[in-house]
């Protein structure tokens, strides 16, 4: 596969949006191995991720555009002659999105269809890959759960997630620009913030665990979610953009193994070595939007591109531990 890949990318033109982010820049560091020229678009807002350290090691081999994808003058310029375009760029808190929807709205909605448009009018031979969320699903009525699954989101990020997935099915089936929908799970591993909990609860544990602080579980613990590491998640990212037939499609990503965030936090603080954990009742403004239980159905995507994941969740989460330990301080305040 990974010789396949390299044929597939070398020598091309990529930009990925939200490149200085969690899921970006591991993206970034897989397509730089794989010979592709890649653009790496990124606001660097504080509030969303990007972290100019993401790129360590590949800084000369990139080429970094600090712009905002609700610039629509930037996005048409940046998009012409461009191969691939893996749109990762968003708002990802769901909280933010209760608090200020508009924002949200802007960036995870409208500033999607001006990049549709975009390519539309400068690059209708792009191969478009989007990354979706399992948000978009609500509180699941039967587990796990599959694409079929009724859409029925619980916040706002959910609904305009919802409505910036659909507008990329749209221009493929309308427009012809070929695109594809990556619904994903929580995915964790290096890069990924951990100042708080906007993109992952799980970031913010595992900083509280490496200062020595004890973990917050909210709710009873047994709450049931599956992870993906950001490895399986490039590796799908990659598979989504290389196969034609994935095109049009929407596929879920997810994991074998569930686990309660209460098992969770018994997990990390083993791996770890030292640690602890309490279970505290919900905040108010979380528990109205939480969505309980979730694990995925990923067959759709396992049948059709013979994607699954490979990172156990323990040697995922000893990996993932042992980089903020050395990292630390390129990542805390």
């Amino acid at each position: 596969m990974a010789r396949n890949e390299r044929k597939t990318f070398e020598g091309k033109r990529v930009l990925v949006t939200g490149g200085l982010g969690f899921i970006g820049s591991n993206l970034a560091h897989a397509l730089v191995a794989r010979g592709a020229r890649v653009t790496l678009l990124d606001s660097l807002i504080p509030e969303y991720g990007g972290n100019q350290f993401n790129i360590a090691g590949i800084e000369d081999k990139v080429t970094v555009n600090i712009a905002d994808v609700r610039d629509a003058s930037s996005m048409a310029w940046l998009v012409q002659g461009q191969d691939c375009i893996f749109n990762l760029a968003g708002q990802t808190s769901h909280i933010d999105s209760m608090r200020d929807p508009l924002t949200d709205l802007q960036i995870n909605c409208v500033a999607q269809l001006s990049i549709l448009e975009a390519c539309r009018k400068n690059n209708p031979h792009v191969k478009i890959v989007y990354a979706s969320t399992r948000q978009i699903y609500g509180k699941s009525q039967y587990l796990p759960v599959d694409e079929k699954h009724l859409l029925q989101p619980t916040d706002v990020n959910g609904i305009n997630k919802m409505a910036g997935e659909w507008y990329h099915i749209l221009y493929n089936n309308v427009y012809g620009i070929r695109t594809v929908s990556l619904r994903l799970t929580n995915t964790y591993g290096p890069r990924m913030r951990v100042k708080d909990a906007r993109q992952t609860f799980l970031g913010i544990w595992i900083k509280r665990l490496v200062d020595g602080e004890q973990i917050d579980v909210f709710g009873d613990g047994t709450q049931l979610r599956d992870f993906n590491h950001v490895d399986d998640v490039v590796a799908a990212l990659l598979l989504a953009a290389e196969r034609d037939e994935a095109n049009g499609c929407i596929y879920n990503l997810g994991s074998d193994e569930v686990i309660s965030l209460l098992d969770l936090a018994r997990l990390l603080v083993e791996v770890n070595g030292a640690g602890s954990y309490r279970v505290i009742p919900f905040p108010d403004d979380r528990k109205k939007i939480d969505i309980g239980d979730y694990y995925s159905d990923f067959t759709r995507i396992r049948d059709a591109l013979g994607w699954a994941p490979r990172v156990a969740l323990r040697e995922g989460l000893e990996q993932t531990i042992k980089f903020y330990r050395k990292h630390r301080d390129k990542y805390w305040e």
